[in-house]
């Protein structure tokens, strides 16, 4: 396939990460069609859209013109089958849980024509442990945009073993169609490359605050104020979500059995509660206010 013949994106999941990139890839001209099981999931994502693109408009960012276009180049359904059945290019935006990718996958080389690539979202699940539920191994690759991904610009593509050099090159030069900045790792590693890096840091500041060495604020403005980083560890966790890094954490522990793994007890106790973070109003920091 050449590049020019990527014209229809499909974008599985409208969550948050979901919806934001099938509206980038609208707004950078790809007609998409963004699937959910959710009907409220997907009507606050075509909400989001039509509450978005005028606040662009408005702040000289895009032009009436453009933002019109990208609203008529996005769809937003409930049907797998809608969605795909025309697709060049597959984004799965779903949750991190390896048996439901796999389940979708397999519905997704069903439907999708054989020459798309299926790409994931995941940024803990490497394809390879993906790639098998389909006959087109080769062309499932990661994909891993960054939250929110309106702004964020990294995209890492991963070139698992089974990955195929072309889908590879075509998933870096869709990464920069859609203004983004793509880095490639040529091997497969857990976390990555930025979350390994951030999880170092993640898992030093909850060892920190476990221990009662400091608390949340402190540990944040330490890294803010002495490291340059924008935001802290727990302001970060916030904006990304508590309730992902649990069900990441949960999903490391059952492939590994290693009780490191598990989330730490004030990250389940967050959970518990359904503090999640900026989304739900609270969660390492109060939003209420």
């Amino acid at each position: 396939m050449n590049f020019e013949e990527i014209k229809n994106i499909c974008v599985v999941g409208a969550g948050n990460m979901g919806h934001q990139i099938a509206l980038q890839a609208a707004i950078c001209g790809y007609k998409v069609k963004c699937s959910d099981i959710s009907k409220e999931t997907l009507e606050k994502a075509d909400k989001f859209v039509d509450d978005y693109l005028p606040g662009r408009v408005k702040k000289e960012r895009l032009t009436q013109e453009q933002a019109d276009q990208a609203r008529a180049n996005i769809r937003f359904t409930d049907s797998l089958q809608e969605a795909a059945e025309d697709a060049d290019f597959v984004i799965e935006a779903a949750t991190e849980v390896l048996e439901l990718k796999r389940k979708i996958y397999a519905d997704l080389d069903q439907i999708a024509p054989k020459h798309a690539i299926l790409a994931t979202n995941s940024s803990a699940i490497v394809s390879s442990k993906i790639a098998d539920a389909t006959s087109r191994q080769d062309k499932v690759v990661n994909m891993h945009f960054f939250n929110p991904a309106l702004v964020m610009k990294l995209v890492e593509v991963v070139k698992g073993p089974h990955v195929s050099k072309e889908t590879a090159d075509l998933t870096m030069k869709l990464c920069e169609k859609m203004k983004k900045v793509p880095v490639l790792l040529k091997k497969e590693v857990d976390g990555f490359l930025l979350n390994r890096i951030f999880a170092a840091i993640t898992k030093e500041a909850m060892w920190l605050l476990e221990s009662g060495v400091a608390e949340v604020e402190d540990i944040d403005n330490a890294c803010i104020y002495g490291a340059g980083h924008p935001m802290g560890p727990f302001r970060l966790n916030d904006l990304t979500g508590l309730d992902l890094s649990y069900i990441m954490k949960m999903e490391k522990f059952r492939e590994s059995g290693d009780f490191a793994d598990l989330p730490t007890p004030r990250l389940v106790e967050h959970y518990i509660k359904g503090e999640y973070g900026e989304k739900t109003g609270k969660g390492w920091y109060d939003y209420s206010k």
